[in-house]
């Protein structure tokens, strides 16, 4: 047997036997240390997420019922959405059979007015002059053409009949009647499939809903 002294054993003397040797204790500063440190990082996160918690209340973020709309919160706009879809209540608009269109032809080429006006009448118009334009548009539209009618036709009659001359200017003067005037100008080719011009008219009978649900921040 032998007697050793080992580095860090407080100058004591250990008698070794066989193969086993004394154990050896871990300072306990360290483990404070350690416990000190995960403290720590635990206050600082505690800290830290109350921090930003009053920030979100006093900033205006958080969200609730208190903050001011559009500042730092979003707001689900679909209620709004759903209710500006349904159309506006006002005046329907006439039906083809009572509108009366007399067909004009401004471009130098012949039997426009009447081939227009044939179609228009199978379309459900009623149709009144037929020939050329009056001399303030004869020769003078460039467009597929103009359409004419009474200042209260805006709204209604002149868009129903522009459903069925897509690119068609409109204009109003003081008429006393309520005649429409289609005006056939020279980049003039056809009117609108009749298929074309009931999606338009049906566009225009019951509009599209604005889309519901859009969030608006």
């Amino acid at each position: 047997m032998s007697m050793l002294t080992p580095p860090g054993m407080g100058g004591k003397k250990y008698r070794v036997t066989g193969g086993r040797y004394p154990r050896m204790r871990r300072p306990r500063h360290r483990r404070r240390i350690a416990l000190v440190a995960a403290v720590s990082v635990c206050v600082l996160g505690l800290a830290g997420w109350g921090t930003a918690q009053l920030i979100d209340v006093f900033g205006g973020t958080s969200g609730t019922a208190d903050a001011a709309p559009g500042k730092g919160r979003c707001r689900d706009d679909g209620a709004a959405g759903q209710s500006s879809a349904k159309p506006v209540a006002g005046k329907p608009l006439p039906k083809p059979g009572t509108l009366t269109v007399n067909v004009f032809n401004a471009t130098p080429q012949g039997g426009l007015a009447k081939r227009t006006a044939d179609e228009l009448k199978k379309r459900g118009f009623k149709i009144g002059e037929v020939g050329n334009a009056p001399a303030a548009f004869d020769k003078k539209v460039k467009s597929a053409g103009v359409l004419v009618g009474p200042k209260a036709a805006a709204d209604g009659p002149l868009k129903v009949l522009g459903t069925q001359l897509a690119g068609a200017e409109q204009k109003t003067d003081d008429r006393a009647d309520a005649e429409l005037d289609l005006i056939i100008g020279d980049a003039f080719k056809e009117l609108a499939r009749p298929q074309d011009a009931e999606k338009s008219l049906t566009r225009l009978t019951h509009p599209a809903p604005a889309p519901s649900g859009s969030t608006k921040c």
